[in-house]
């Protein structure tokens, strides 16, 4: 498929008032903005969409690619968006702040995309009770706070993370015999994404393999690095790593490194970031399941445009994941931080 073909395809951007869609535009690469305060776009001839975007830090690839997604379809639809990102993957009361502050400044739409299930539900409250709508993407709000406070998402969008950890866990077992050393490394512990993609993951490999450690590292490749070369050191025939993220399983890789053990030890994990792509490419990382931040990013923005011309959406809208392994990595590089698998977008008929 070309590139043009592709794009025609996937992500299929419109404005609000038009009723043709139109296809996105390609996106330049790179982030406005520092990682404290995110970016600002404010495309011209809006009509009147209004929409704030609250992200994860901007220190993350893969929140890069989703303000990314943002900017690109608001400015090819003609919406006016603000968005303000987190300091860091720990920034909670740091992110709910920057939501307080947009609440009262006339948006007609929020999309949210919460630290943790329950940081932003305070600050969600009084938009809420206003009406005005609001669109959670990729890591989901806690339900019953969410109930508790009155607030209900106009939608849900976001991976399917326990499918994305099955697809680790099923390439896992293609490459280790049965009965291999294996270990999983989480993000931070009791976090319900880390959970659903673990949870997959041991699903998919069963009692094919032995996990013989599980360690939670905060989703950064540092601490990753350092908990990985521990467990290599305590398990010196591990055959296996997964990676709920990809800057985890970056630090795996180090380690196996260290170990004098490239090759020998199959680490996969979960994103689909550049730097993990080229990773592959380049035989370090040996999978990643992809899940695409941009068009969670893209599908966000074009739910508050249909929320904001009155009509309903679908309780939960999954954006698709795919498997990169070196046999599609280049693929994968040429087409980021856009889908390199077509994919039909569900939100294309609403916004006609």
């Amino acid at each position: 498929m070309s590139h043009d073909s592709k794009l025609r395809t996937l992500l299929v951007a419109a404005a609000a008032t038009t009723a043709t869609a139109l296809a996105l535009a390609a996106c330049s690469g790179g982030t406005s903005g520092d990682s404290s305060t995110g970016g600002q776009s404010n495309a011209a001839g809006g009509a009147g969409t209004k929409v704030a975007a609250v992200i994860k830090g901007l220190d993350n690839p893969f929140f890069q690619a989703m303000e990314q997604g943002i900017k690109d379809t608001a400015s090819t639809a003609g919406v006016d968006v603000s968005i303000q990102a987190a300091a860091d993957i720990g920034d909670t009361t740091g992110q709910a702040d920057k939501l307080s502050a947009l609440a009262g400044q006339g948006f007609g739409c929020y999309v949210v995309n919460p630290i943790s299930g329950t940081n932003l539900i305070q600050a969600l409250a009084p938009i809420a009770a206003a009406g005005t709508p609001i669109v959670n993407i990729d890591n989901p709000l806690d339900a019953d706070a969410a109930k508790a406070a009155n607030v209900e998402p106009a939608t849900y969008i976001g991976t399917d993370n326990k499918a994305a950890g099955g697809k680790a866990g099923d390439f896992v077992t293609s490459k280790v015999d049965a009965g291999a050393d294996v270990a999983i490394i989480g993000g931070i512990a009791g976090d319900v994404t880390s959970a659903a993609r673990i949870d997959g993951f041991k699903a998919a490999v069963g009692d094919k393999v032995n996990v013989v450690q599980e360690e939670a590292a905060d989703w950064k490749r540092d601490v990753a690095l350092t908990k990985a070369t521990d467990i290599i050191a305590a398990n010196p025939d591990i055959k296996a790593f997964f990676a709920a993220n990809d800057d985890m399983g970056l630090g795996i890789v180090k380690a196996v490194e260290n170990a004098s053990k490239t090759g020998q030890i199959v680490v996969v994990s979960v994103d689909g970031n550049q730097d993990a792509l080229q990773s592959v490419l380049d035989g370090g990382l040996s999978a990643t399941v992809a899940q695409y931040p941009y068009a969670i990013g893209s599908l966000g923005l074009q739910a508050c445009q249909v929320a904001e011309a009155g009509k309903d959406l679908p309780a939960n809208i999954e954006s698709p994941t795919a498997l990169v392994t070196t046999d599609n990595a280049q693929n994968a590089l040429d087409s980021f931080p856009q889908p390199f698998e077509e994919f039909e977008n569900p939100l294309t008929a609403l916004l006609g």
